[in-house]
C-alpha cells in the first residue's frame, strides 16, 4: 500500500489552511497573553515566560496564515 492511501483527509486549499492558521495564531496570542498576565499576577516567572512563548508562536502562525492566503489569492487570479 502506498503512502497516498494512509491519509484519507482531503488536501486543504491554501486559502483555507491560511484562514485556519490565522485563527489558531490569534487564539494562541490571546491564550498566551492570559497566561503571561496570570504569571505576572501570581509571581510565577515560568508561567509568564510560557505565555510570552505562546504569543510568539501565535504571531508566527498568524503571519504564516496571512502569507498563505495571499499566495492563494495570487494563484487563484
Amino acid at each position: 500500500m502506498s503512502d497516498d492511501h494512509r491519509n484519507h483527509e482531503p488536501k486543504k486549499d491554501l486559502g483555507t489552511q491560511g484562514a485556519e492558521d490565522t485563527t489558531s495564531g490569534t487564539l494562541n496570542k490571546m491564550g498566551g497573553k492570559v497566561q503571561e498576565t496570570a504569571g505576572k499576577l501570581t509571581g510565577d516567572k515560568s508561567m509568564e515566560a510560557k505565555g510570552k512563548g505562546k504569543q510568539v508562536k501565535g504571531n508566527v502562525q498568524s503571519g504564516t496564515g496571512k502569507v498563505e492566503r495571499k499566495v492563494d489569492d495570487v494563484l487563484d487570479s
